[in-house]
C-alpha cells in the first residue's frame, strides 16, 4: 500500500476512534454535566457584559443573582461529590486544593455582589471579576482535573447521577420554601437563599 493512502487510512482510523470514545460519554455523565455548567454560566456573564453599560440596575442585579445561584451551586455539587471523588481516584492534591481555594475565592465575590448594590461604583467590576475569575477556574477544570478524571477511568455516570440527583433537590427546595423565607438573616427578598447554600 502507498505511503499516501496508509497515511490515509491512519487518519481515517484515528477520527473513528476519537467519534467512538465521544459517543460513549453520556450527557448524564458528571464531566457533562459540570461542562453543561460552564456553558451556561460563561453565556450568562457574555449576557452581564452587553447589559454592563445600558442595562438597568434591576435588570443587571436580576441577573447577577442568577449568575450567583448557578456558581454556588455549581461549586456545591462539586465539592461534595466531584471533588472527593477525584481525590480518591487521582494523586494530584494540589490540584483540588487549588480548586477549593479558587472556589473559596470566588465565594466571597459571590457574597459581595449579592449584598452589594448595582448603584455602587465597584459593583460592575466585581462581577466582571468574578467572570474573569471562574473563566480561568473552568480552563483549569476542563483541560486538567477532567481530563485526569476520565483517564483514571472513574464512574462518571455514576457521580452524575449523584449531581443531578442534589441539584434536583436544591430545585425542589428552593420552589418549596415558604413566602417568609426571603426576609431571613443574610437573604435577600425575591432571591432563593443561594447565599445559605455556601
Amino acid at each position: 500500500m502507498p505511503a499516501a493512502k496508509k497515511t490515509a487510512a491512519k487518519k481515517t482510523a484515528a477520527k473513528k476512534t476519537a467519534a467512538k470514545k465521544s459517543a460513549k460519554v453520556s450527557r448524564t455523565d458528571a464531566i457533562a454535566l459540570l461542562t453543561a455548567d460552564h456553558k451556561r454560566v460563561k453565556k450568562m456573564f457574555k449576557q452581564f457584559d452587553k447589559i454592563k453599560e445600558d442595562g438597568t440596575s434591576a435588570d443587571k442585579q436580576a441577573l447577577a443573582q442568577q449568575i450567583c445561584a448557578e456558581l454556588t451551586l455549581h461549586a456545591e455539587v462539586e465539592e461534595q461529590i466531584f471533588y472527593p471523588a477525584t481525590r480518591e481516584a487521582i494523586d494530584d492534591d494540589d490540584m483540588l486544593n487549588e480548586a477549593e481555594v479558587e472556589h473559596a475565592s470566588a465565594k466571597d465575590l459571590i457574597a459581595q455582589i449579592e449584598s452589594g448594590d448595582p448603584s455602587d461604583p465597584l459593583w460592575d467590576a466585581k462581577v466582571s471579576v468574578l467572570g474573569e475569575y471562574v473563566d480561568h477556574h473552568v480552563q483549569e477544570e476542563e483541560e486538567e482535573m477532567f481530563r485526569k478524571a476520565r483517564k483514571a477511568k472513574m464512574d462518571l455516570e455514576a457521580l452524575g447521577q449523584q449531581i443531578a440527583a442534589m441539584k434536583q433537590s436544591r430545585d425542589g427546595a428552593e420552589a418549596a420554601a415558604p413566602a417568609s423565607a426571603p426576609n431571613q438573616p443574610g437573604r435577600k427578598a425575591g432571591k432563593a437563599g443561594t447565599s445559605a447554600r455556601l
